[in-house]
């Protein structure tokens, strides 16, 4: 009985314990605790809010927790009918036909694709350096790095760009003497400003007017979180009809091949066929390792694509997310490859023809065409596939 009353006040004293982290102790509390005031100035003055100056450091912290939530946590509420409609667009969708211009309407709307939460902001902004660079180009990447005269191996790729900047990120501040939970323009210095209205428009951001370089940067400062979930969304999306036009053009790759070249295959790839397999299973076999097909699945190749990109051990958050150019970069090459696809299975079944041609068999002639107008079945739905996930991405840029 005693062990039981004891072990109950220790669960109580922990719970209070961690009611108490989460009060004064906990992310939003650290997130702030620890910005420079400087900071604190800036993230208020690019969301418009004001301030007094000169202004005690406790009355800036406490008016960054009062605003918090709804300019980062649920900043859609305070958004215009056209930032509503770019942030729908940037997910995918619509605005429902005649709510075009009622913004409640296009809140609730834009309410149900919204994923950033209280402690996924904190988190986030607790490490800036794992998302900030996430919406720049390659050139943006690799001038940045030459600035501030950081080596990157050769051949310089996305992945490597952004390893190299992220893990240089602070020693750059501290040379600078900058801070580096919300940074300055500092980090927008070899941005062109045609590059920082480009960013915006692509983006479907307002420009500020009239424009100037410091509100240019502030506008993405303060824009640049949410375009990086845009962008994982984007990405998500894409991989998805990526991958769906793979596995549609290995169907069309798989049928177009008779049972002998099945088998080829399968013994080449080490896979055991069973004795007496009809054709049905033979397939099941080949889907069932279709990955071989190609020496890797859509899903590995994207988990290479970004997962080399992360920096931060232990963050699953942010080893989801290597840039919006490096999407377009493994978009790029899933289209390649089903293009190399789409050309095998088109192949596999001109080779049979010319086979068929020379024996004058007219059942091996019956079996190319259905395998020809496989290929070209497969080639079609991959090619729409294609499109529809080319499509998406352009809509984000």
């Amino acid at each position: 009985m005693k062990f039981s009353l004891a072990s109950t006040l220790v669960v109580a004293l922990a719970s209070q314990s961690t009611i108490a982290s989460s009060w004064f102790g906990g992310a939003g509390a650290y997130l702030y605790n620890k910005w420079h005031e400087t900071e604190l100035e800036r993230w208020l003055a690019d969301h418009n809010i004001p301030y007094p100056t000169p202004s005690d450091r406790k009355d800036l912290e406490n008016l960054v927790k009062q605003n918090w939530n709804d300019k980062v946590v649920t900043p859609y509420n305070n958004w215009d009918a056209q930032m509503l409609q770019s942030y729908l667009s940037a997910k995918g969708q619509q605005a429902k036909k005649g709510t075009e211009k009622n913004t409640n309407s296009l809140v609730e709307q834009a309410k149900q694709f919204w994923t950033e939460t209280e402690d996924s902001a904190n988190q986030a902004y607790s490490n800036v350096r794992d998302w900030i660079f996430d919406t720049w180009t390659d050139s943006q990447l690799k001038a940045f790095a030459d600035n501030h005269g950081i080596p990157v191996p050769q051949p310089r790729e996305r992945d490597t760009l952004l390893k190299v900047v992220r893990e240089n990120y602070q020693s750059v501040a501290n040379k600078l003497s900058e801070s580096t939970s919300y940074p300055g323009d500092w980090l927008y210095e070899t941005w062109s400003e045609s590059e920082l209205k480009a960013w915006l428009d692509e983006r479907g951001y307002p420009a500020p007017q009239p424009s100037s370089r410091d509100k240019l940067i502030a506008s993405i400062r303060r824009s640049s979180r949410i375009a990086s979930l845009n962008a994982q969304s984007a990405y998500n999306s894409a991989a998805t009809s990526a991958q769906a036009a793979q596995q549609s053009l290995s169907n069309a790759l798989l049928d177009s091949w008779s049972d002998s070249q099945i088998k080829e295959w399968a013994d080449k790839n080490g896979i055991k066929v069973p004795q007496g397999s009809k054709r049905n299973e033979l397939l099941a076999l080949a889907r069932k390792h279709r990955a071989r097909l190609y020496g890797d699945s859509a899903s590995a190749s994207a988990g290479s694509a970004y997962g080399a990109a992360t920096s931060k051990a232990g963050n699953q958050y942010t080893q989801a997310m290597a840039g919006f150019a490096g999407y377009m970069d493994w978009i790029k090459a899933q289209l390649g490859i089903a293009t190399a696809s789409a050309n095998s299975a088109s192949a596999a079944a001109s080779k049979s023809a010319s086979s068929a041609s020379a024996s004058l068999s007219s059942s091996a002639s019956s079996i190319l065409a259905t395998a020809s107008k496989s290929a070209q079945k497969g080639y079609d739905a991959a090619d729409e596939s294609a499109k529809k996930a080319s499509d998406r991405v352009k809509e984000e840029l």
